[in-house]
């Protein structure tokens, strides 16, 4: 009989990539995935350590996995992953959870078939290298077959916000070579995918630290040439590096979805210098005109932090006029956190949780008047809905993506998932549109 392995990921789409090769490659030692985790033999928790919120729930789940291990002999446990990277926390979780089998780094994923076998023979493993190796994939096509699948085209971060442990875990910036890349794109289309995202911490700048000449818009074009593939998306977008020949390439290229996700941070000119951003809010703001010159029907997403140190109220009204002025579709929007080893983190005016809170509130409010304002001028229109199959709320309804990456839940069929469907969309929340398939233009696509 199989084992089997339960993936459980916190993070970013990277740390979910992550979790796909974990699953594949687990699947090469013999091991079935499992979607519930008491069913499973092996559980694998991909780690981030972004925030100090994620870390602590890391950090309680990893103590509750104590109990699921010692119901049943031969269960192992493995942490993997940012948290496991970052310096000083090795030593540190090990005392806290002596259960865990393998402690294993950022740098180290390629190695995991190999701690697996060594860890089936009963020692506990710890790999955690101090520097990144080649931009190697360690399981390429892990989603083979899968409706929407990720590629990283790169790794690593070379910006240095100085609130931001990114290139202190996942290191400099790497990237894959073009041909890898496109193979993988290629073989992920021969086995099913029709959606690919491309995937790095800015791949706006792939291909800087290789000084190669196929920069980011070239694989982009090169990428959404390929057959069989109906959308192409990427992220993140980070907008000091937005190139004109990128826009032109989502303007030009029929299957890149009209969507940016482009983190703004603070709508402070003094913040953003003291985040260590790069750019202006002007020069945020000429790429946004730039995006809609080129896609008038583009949406705009990004990222937002309140209560950066230092942070008054006037900048803080900054941000929020700047949110007010762009529109955007849809915002991440975050508490800071302070962390260790970030140049944030010894800067004067640390902010109260209570004051950071509080203005975290606020933006979240405003922004959730804004999506609401943005889904409801959608309601009355016909959408092209990648479906991806059952809601999870609703089952009797199914659930996809307009090409805008609004999540979408509409009636439909069965014999539905897995397409393109025209879906005329009848109400919005904040969050998400609600429609039915219009068959009848069905039958003209």
């Amino acid at each position: 009989m199989s084992k089997k392995v339960y993936v459980q990921v916190y993070g970013c789409q990277m740390s979910e990539r992550d979790g796909e090769s974990f699953g594949a490659m687990a699947e090469s030692q013999g091991y079935l995935r499992t979607a519930s985790r008491e069913e499973a033999d092996l559980v694998v928790v991909t780690t981030c350590c972004v925030r100090e919120s994620a870390e602590n729930r890391i950090i309680g789940n990893i103590g509750q996995l104590r109990r699921w291990k010692a119901q049943r002999p031969g269960r192992m446990l493995v942490v993997a992953g940012c948290l496991v990277q970052q310096a000083g926390a090795l030593e540190r979780l090990r005392r806290r959870a002596p259960h865990v089998d393998i402690w294993m780094g950022a740098f180290d994923q390629a190695k995991f078939p190999d701690l697996l076998r060594e860890a089936e023979g009963g020692a506990i493993v710890c790999a955690v290298s101090d520097q990144a190796g080649p931009p190697v994939e360690a399981a390429p096509l892990a989603e083979a077959g899968k409706l929407s699948a990720c590629v990283n085209i790169m790794y690593g971060c070379d910006n240095f916000c100085s609130y931001c442990v990114v290139p202190l875990v996942r290191g400099r910036e790497r990237s894959r070579p073009p041909r890898d890349v496109l193979d993988e794109v290629r073989r992920l289309a021969e086995s099913g995918t029709r959606e690919i995202v491309l995937l790095g911490q800015n791949v706006n700048s792939y291909g800087r630290s290789e000084n190669q000449p196929e920069d980011f818009a070239w694989l982009l074009r090169a990428v959404a040439r390929e057959p069989g593939l109906w959308r192409v998306r990427f992220t993140t977008s980070h907008p000091k590096d937005l190139t004109d020949a990128v826009i032109a390439a989502v303007a030009e290229e029929a299957v890149i979805c009209p969507h940016f996700h482009m983190p703004l941070q603070a709508g402070s000119d003094r913040v953003l210098k003291a985040m260590n951003r790069g750019y202006t809010t002007e020069y945020y703001l000429e790429r946004v005109r730039a995006i809609r010159r080129a896609v008038p029907e583009a949406r705009i997403s990004t990222d937002l932090i309140a209560g950066f140190p230092g942070e008054t109220e006037e900048d803080f009204s900054e941000t929020l006029r700047l949110m007010r002025e762009i529109h955007f579709s849809q915002a991440f929007t975050f508490m800071y956190s302070r962390r260790s080893g970030t140049a944030a983190a010894d800067l004067p005016g640390q902010l109260p949780r209570e004051e950071r809170l509080e203005r975290l509130k606020r933006m979240m409010a405003l922004q959730a008047e804004m999506s609401l304002a943005w889904r409801r001028a959608m309601v009355g229109s016909c959408q092209e809905v990648l479906v991806v199959g059952p809601s999870k709320r609703d089952p009797a309804m199914l659930s996809g993506q307009a090409a805008g990456g609004e999540a979408v839940v509409f009636a439909g069929r069965e014999a539905d998932v897995g397409t393109l469907a025209p879906v005329v969309i009848r109400e919005a929340n904040s969050w998400t549109l609600f429609g039915v398939i219009d068959y009848e233009k069905r039958e003209d696509v």
